[in-house]
């Protein structure tokens, strides 16, 4: 969630002076870009991985803070909710044996949070939405400690006025009212990072955006909120209405939510930062004690602390990130639309599959998005969330002409190609590459995500007698045992 904050009141000039402050952070943005003042090309990528605590009966566990001071590393930090952790893994060269390493550095912090987390009755899950958790115990006081939490939720509230509402409509219909933004905590996301140059930025967000829909249409992992079976992947509405800032009345005069898809194919990084500062007020109007512009007369490199800040409180499923490492800044794009797991193999396999056919998308002569309208791009996402792997996606043909194909069909035939092509211009090993695109292979060949996976055996354990409660439970409990195995998800049995 960014850096820690003080939790104070603001002064009714302290969002002019930092609304003067992000435009210094804009121009001095422009200022980098046109000096040519960034890292140079080398196919860097990060990951962050969200999880949940969850008790034997998998309900949540509110034991974050206790687990990670037993842990004392930096690796993993909170996040909203006192029942979720977040890691933080060192960026990497994308190229040679990249996902077995990433793999297997998973296994190590993983397994090592887990058995802490053990200590404190709770265990590790790998979900986009913990099926168990209740609308009744999302409340204040299971946000996690920290200044910035309760600063941010105040914001909102305050922008808002009035309750966040929840009202989704899938298999069933969640409807709900909270006095804090603290539903959102439910949403345990992974985070791919790829850093890029400016040059090549506007091609790998829209290749980003174009692929979207693929990713969640393979990758779905949170059919159920608060008990509710609703999307195949719910965590993208349920996240835009439980941040929503906007009362009614704005929604419906068309102002933007702060969860973005976005509106437009794009020609350079700038205009999104632009657009972010031009579209939504701050949230955390916090200046810090430099200024960019006299920092780049003076020949050095500015935060840009605003801008970051700002760009952190609007939540685009591609987001782009100014960051400085070594004295020198750098671009990248944090692609944020996958729910974690089900196992890390699963994980591994959707960062393989992501980053290779963005690469492709993004190398290609005549780019998708030259004949893919943008509008459409939005609808596959949409429709892709709704039924997961079983949706249809509007994709151009070789002719150029738009027309909607099975999810599955689409990923098998033209996009995993693609994405081994994107994969092997990185220069990852064909053994690397090939094993975790097959698992993308097996899951459109058997039709099974781990939407797929969850429904089937809640609905296989209600035949068989078992209420909501206990169905959501027994579900929660053998997800949590062969996730355990990583064995993928296409492999796993329904039954117990």
């Amino acid at each position: 969630m960014g850096e820690k904050v003080v939790a104070d009141r603001f002064d009714l000039a302290a969002r002019q002076r930092f609304r003067d402050r992000l435009h210094a952070c804009l121009d001095g943005l422009g200022t980098l870009l046109r000096e040519d003042r960034f890292a140079p090309h080398e196919d860097r990528i990060g990951l962050e991985v969200e999880l949940c605590l969850a008790d034997s009966d998998g309900s949540p566990r509110m034991v974050n803070d206790d687990v990670l001071t037993r842990m004392a590393t930096r690796d993993f930090q909170t996040e909203l909710g006192q029942f979720t952790l977040e890691l933080n893994m060192v960026p990497r060269r994308l190229s040679g044996r990249v996902f077995d390493d990433m793999a297997e550095e998973l296994r190590i912090a993983l397994g090592y949070a887990d058995r802490i987390a053990g200590e404190f009755g709770a265990g590790l899950v790998m979900t986009g939405v913990l099926p168990t958790i209740s609308a009744d115990q999302m409340v204040p006081e299971s946000f996690s400690p920290g200044d910035r939490y309760t600063l941010l939720n105040d914001q909102i509230m305050a922008a808002r006025g009035e309750l966040i509402s929840l009202d989704i409509t899938g298999t069933e219909t969640l409807r709900r009212t909270f006095d804090s933004i603290v539903a959102e905590a439910a949403c345990t996301s992974v985070q791919f990072h790829l850093q890029v140059t400016p040059e090549r930025f506007a091609d790998t967000w829209n290749a980003a955006q174009a692929a979207a829909a693929a990713q969640i249409a393979v990758g779905a992992n949170a059919p159920f909120v608060f008990g509710r079976e609703l999307w195949h992947e719910s965590r993208p509405p349920f996240f835009l209405q439980a941040t929503d800032s906007r009362p009614p009345e704005l929604a419906a005069q068309g102002v933007r939510p702060r969860a973005w898809f976005g509106e437009r194919w794009i020609d350079s990084v700038h205009c999104l930062f632009e657009e972010n500062v031009r579209y939504f007020p701050a949230l955390l109007p916090l200046c810090a004690d430099e200024d960019p512009l006299e920092t780049l007369a003076a020949g050095g490199v500015p935060r840009l602390a605003e801008l970051s800040l700002h760009n952190g409180t609007v939540y685009r499923w591609n987001r782009p990130v100014y960051a400085v490492a070594g004295g020198v800044p750098h671009l990248r794009v944090e692609n944020r639309v996958l729910s974690t797991g089900p196992t890390i193999t699963d994980t591994v396999a959707n960062a393989a599959f992501y980053y290779g056919l963005v690469r492709a998308l993004a190398d290609q002569p005549d780019p998708v998005w030259h004949r893919l309208p943008f509008a459409t791009a939005e609808r596959n996402f949409l429709a892709a969330c709704r039924h997961g792997i079983d949706a249809e996606l509007d994709w151009p043909g070789p002719d150029g002409t738009v027309a909607p194909l099975p999810a599955a069909d689409l990923v098998r035939d033209r996009l995993l190609p693609l994405a081994a092509e994107g994969l092997a211009a990185c220069g990852v090993a064909a053994g690397d590459r090939d094993h975790y695109l097959t698992v993308i292979e097996e899951r459109c060949r058997r039709r099974v995500t781990g939407a797929g996976w969850q429904t089937r055996a809640y609905h296989q354990a209600v035949a068989n007698g078992a209420d909501r409660a206990t169905a959501l439970r027994d579900l929660v409990r053998r997800y949590c045992e062969l996730a355990r195995t990583d064995a993928p998800v296409h492999t796993w049995p329904t039954g117990a």
